[in-house]
């Protein structure tokens, strides 16, 4: 049996290829330079925005070639689509090829943002096999960390060339997903776990502990009085060490694999232990079958509903409740992400950067709070998912109409609680896709469910951008609170629609989740 070392370095790695896969949620940090170099319009920069986000049109690609490709090759396909497509975009910016039209522009960003479906998918799949007991755990948590990528991006810029921010983000991009694909490649892969691993409770605990501690410091870099005090080369350190700090996980399981061992085997040379020994095999041999079964009882729920492909979703009820209650819930608050640079630009407020750190950090902590629920409730009775939306979704529509208040403050508390609502949903959803309709065919099902977020991304994206243009007297800017006073007023009644669809997807789902709890 391999070493569970192997399974916990997987782990580190997906965690490393989340980190730096959020490439489309910088966008907002460069987007206002970018519409100035480009000389392009509101509505064109929005579809821009809408082009990255269309790249998730074509993911469920990516679910098919995980079936039949080896995952490392997955994994390089993607990296090589985003260098593609974010590459050339920085030679063009940079003045380094010519020849590039707003189209060209167009399908370039669709290329670059159908490559973080491909890493999505390969860091699915392999923490749902490597971890099939604790899949939701491990997927909350490992997901978590995409919720930094923003964070990431602009902690280096700031560092290093803070007044040319679109060249050295589409660089950046380009660049550090193949770098970190290239690191992880040996890495990703499906370790054959014959029996249950009696370090998971030990390894997830710690790895929680590393994680909140690393969403704590992202938040607090975040704030105004921290980074007024600390350089940004010093905040950029810290959080890149904090990165590696999920490596102490692997390696502590290794001590204590060997310490183990060790005490095995002096035990044996030593027959006056022996019923002692004798207690030892039984009670370990007792926890094996109980974790034995519980995980046949995993697998044989899974293999009720293995069987649901994607055309036997797409008939059910239950999906398109599902996809609706994501389309008026996360993805509208990924459209309000995309434009926060305009939306902040408009208000008066200079602080685009630190709202971009901002959402992205507390995005952090919304995608682990799922996570961290499974880890300390399970096995016992918890509100559904379903519910959890429920309560997610009702403050990202207050968050919205909050915005109607003209002060900083708001703006800040509302992107806050948007990160918070979108991230907790964003990870909730992958369960939800595995819980509802298997994990058999769940590279392509979770592929067709996120097809909501490029479809709002063009409706609201679009209409917000209608209206900012409407309201800027087609001068090409817009500033004052009514460029998007009734964008948000659309925004946060589409999200309490959302949040009454996901109150009937609770009542029809009901009764299956209290058989599974």
């Amino acid at each position: 049996m391999p070493s569970t070392t192997l399974q916990w370095l997987t782990l580190v790695g997906i965690i490393w290829l989340q980190a730096i896969n959020g490439t489309n949620t910088d966008f907002p940090a460069y987007s206002s330079q970018l519409k100035q170099l480009l000389s392009i319009s509101q509505v064109q920069l929005n579809n821009l925005a809408f082009a990255s986000d269309a790249g998730k049109l074509f993911g469920w690609f990516s679910g098919l070639a995980s079936l039949y490709l080896p995952l490392w090759l997955v994994l390089m396909i993607g990296s090589t689509l985003g260098l593609i497509g974010y590459g050339v975009q920085y030679l063009f910016i940079t003045n380094q090829i010519y020849s590039l039209s707003y189209w060209h522009v167009f399908l370039l960003t669709f290329l670059a943002g159908n490559s973080i479906c491909w890493i999505n998918t390969v860091c699915y799949v392999v923490t749902i096999r490597n971890f099939l007991s604790y899949s939701q755990v491990a997927v909350g948590l490992t997901t978590s960390y995409q919720g930094l990528s923003a964070k990431i991006y602009t902690n280096i810029v700031d560092a290093v060339s803070p007044h040319k921010k679109a060249g050295t983000f589409l660089f950046l991009n380009s660049l550090l997903p193949v770098i970190v694909g290239l690191i992880t490649a040996p890495l990703v892969r499906e370790i054959e776990v014959t029996s249950p691993n009696k370090y998971t409770g030990f390894g997830f605990a710690m790895m929680f502990v590393i994680t909140i501690a690393t969403g704590i410091y992202a938040v607090m870099s975040s704030l105004h009085f921290f980074t007024s005090k600390i350089p940004s080369l010093g905040i950029l350190i810290g959080i890149l060490v904090s990165l590696l700090f999920p490596l102490l996980v692997p390696i502590s399981v290794k001590i204590k694999e060997l310490v183990e061992s060790w005490n095995k085997n002096r035990e044996r040379l030593r027959v006056y232990h022996l019923t002692m020994e004798e207690n030892i095999n039984v009670e370990v041999t007792e926890n094996e079958v109980k974790e034995g079964e519980e995980r046949r009882e995993v697998q044989e729920e899974v293999s009720v509903r293995e069987e649901i492909g994607v055309k036997l979703m797409l008939r059910r009820i239950d999906f398109w409740l599902y996809f609706f209650v994501y389309l008026f819930g996360p993805t509208i608050g990924l459209v309000f992400l995309n434009n926060l640079g305009q939306i902040a630009e408009s208000r008066g407020c200079s602080g685009t950067s630190s709202l971009v750190s901002l959402s992205s950090s507390f995005g952090f902590f919304g995608r682990l709070i799922p996570s961290l629920m499974d880890y300390f409730y399970r096995g016992k009775r918890t509100i559904s998912r379903p519910a959890s939306m429920v309560a997610v979704m009702a403050p990202t529509s207050c968050a919205f109409f909050l915005l109607l208040n003209k002060t900083d403050l708001a703006l800040y508390i509302s992107t806050a609680v948007i990160g918070v609502c979108t991230g907790t949903i964003t990870s909730l959803a992958v369960s939800i896709t595995t819980e509802l309709f298997g994990t058999k065919h769940f590279s392509v099902n979770h592929n067709v469910v996120v097809t909501n977020i490029p479809m709002g991304s063009f409706l609201f994206g679009c209409s917000a951008a209608l209206i900012y243009h409407k309201e800027g007297h087609e001068h090409g800017k817009c500033m004052g609170m009514e460029c998007y006073r009734n964008t948000f007023i659309i925004w946060g009644s589409f999200c309490f629609l959302g949040t009454f669809l996901a109150l009937i997807l609770h009542a029809r789902t009901r009764k299956f989740y209290s058989q599974k709890s």
